[in-house]
């Protein structure tokens, strides 16, 4: 394709996690695939919104809605364009599958006296935007967990990935603030717990939102495609995998993952 026949620079923004960077390493192959030049930028979840908000991010990848992040969309919805959901994301609480089920099999039964007492009461999470973190947080009191001792403490991709994998290592009893599509689950076949109150939200939509002012920007054929492309929690949890196991830029993840199901191009 010559220089000239290059559709127009685009800016794909992906929140600051992974299974998120994942996800925009397919959207922008797709865009790269219909003529399209793009450029990635990442941020924490409020930050992002806003950057959108600000017409700085033509395609944001993605947006879980309604339950995790319509709170930042509000704000701008009318100045956006929310397209078909590429994958359907939920919340949950997990712990490691060493953890017998018949005594930890919903969130209710972290309080009881045996659970709490060998349970670590320290709830780590990720940053405090995210869904999952506003929801935990709110779960600890919902639960009666706080007056036993449990508490929730948001922090980093980082810190909460190595929090994980150190329990694990030591076989401790903990429970994880998580969600599918991501990593960890198949890595450790962490098992959800049941949560009655369902104050972990519905399952959302995650899906693409392009700013309006991008529209005129973006070719046909391209915008239908995004609406259109379904790829499900299986195939963003194997890329995501692919980028934490096995080392893989989040880019050339999408291209193994292209290589297999070229269909999704075109």
């Amino acid at each position: 394709m010559t220089t000239s026949a290059l559709g127009a620079a685009l800016t794909v923004g992906n929140i600051a996690l992974s299974f998120h960077r994942a996800a925009a390493a397919l959207t922008r192959r797709v865009l790269e695939a219909h003529g399209h030049r793009t450029a990635g930028i990442e941020a924490p979840h409020e930050q992002l919104f806003r950057l959108q908000a600000e017409a700085r991010v033509d395609v944001l990848v993605s947006a879980w809605l309604p339950a995790s992040h319509d709170v930042y969309l509000s704000a701008y919805r009318e100045r956006a364009l929310v397209l078909g959901a590429h994958y359907h994301p939920y919340c949950v609480w997990a712990v490691p599958p060493y953890v017998p089920a018949g005594e930890v099999g919903e969130v209710a039964d972290l309080a009881r006296p045996e659970v709490a007492a060998r349970m670590t009461r320290a709830i780590d999470g990720i940053n405090p935007g995210a869904g999952i973190s506003r929801f935990s947080a709110r779960m600890i009191g919902a639960y009666g967990l706080d007056r036993l001792g449990y508490t929730f403490t948001p922090g980093t991709e980082a810190s909460f990935t190595a929090r994980v994998e150190r329990g694990i290592a030591e076989r401790e009893w903990f429970v994880v603030p998580l969600w599918r599509p991501q990593y960890l689950n198949r890595l450790h076949g962490l098992r959800p717990l049941a949560e009655p109150k369902g104050l972990l939200g519905a399952v959302d939509a995650a899906s693409p939102v392009v700013h309006r002012a991008a529209l005129p920007r973006i070719r046909p054929a391209a915008l239908a495609r995004l609406d259109g492309l379904r790829l499900g929690n299986e195939a963003i949890e194997e890329l995501d995998t692919w980028i934490n196991a096995d080392g893989l830029t989040p880019l050339d993840a999408a291209d193994r993952y292209l290589a297999a199901h070229p269909d999704l191009l075109v």
